[in-house]
């Protein structure tokens, strides 16, 4: 059987002033040919972005992807490069996953203070990969996956972990230091 290419997946999506980081796996196909973060039409993310800043979620991307900067929020995958048949992180092959180089982020994006995994895959690469080697110290939470995969979670289970983690301040803003 042929070996699946090497799938790379898409820069960050930073704006100016960002707080808060989502990382994913990696990209669906829908996303990679798309060169959009959660373009599967029935990922729950824009759905639930939208319900935080306003913008429809079936506004073009970059109109998306503004409101999203504007609200302080940046994207990125902790996958950066992989081979995987289809679009389900189960696909993904083990041996071929390459991880981006978030510390290196986090230290152009100093104003970062929390990353928010999407999904258990995520989060567990970043509790492997991740974690232990960023330059400082951010606040982590993993999240249930926006997924249509995850019918474990309704919508408005998934509303009721992700608002909260985009738009809480987190204890250093509450608590003044």
């Amino acid at each position: 059987m042929p070996r699946e290419p090497l799938l790379v997946g898409l820069p960050p999506l930073v704006g100016r002033a960002p707080r808060v980081l989502v990382l994913g796996s990696m990209p669906g196909a829908a996303s990679l040919a798309a060169r959009a973060y959660y373009a599967h039409p029935r990922n729950a993310f824009w759905t639930l972005v939208g319900e935080l800043t306003g913008v429809d979620p079936a506004a073009p991307y970059p109109v998306r992807a503004a409101a999203l900067a504007a609200a302080g929020i940046a994207l990125w995958d902790v996958i950066g490069a992989c081979r995987r048949q289809g679009s389900l992180d189960a696909a993904i092959d083990p041996a071929s996953i390459r991880i981006n180089p978030v510390g290196e982020l986090l230290v152009r994006e100093r104003g970062i203070g929390r990353i928010l995994t999407n999904g258990g895959l995520a989060s567990r690469l970043y509790a492997r990969h991740l974690a232990g080697t960023l330059p400082r110290p951010v606040e982590h939470r993993a999240l249930p996956s926006t997924s249509p995969a995850n019918a474990a979670w309704s919508l408005a289970r998934k509303r009721a972990a992700w608002i909260p983690a985009l738009t809480d301040p987190g204890p250093s803003a509450r608590h003044g230091g």
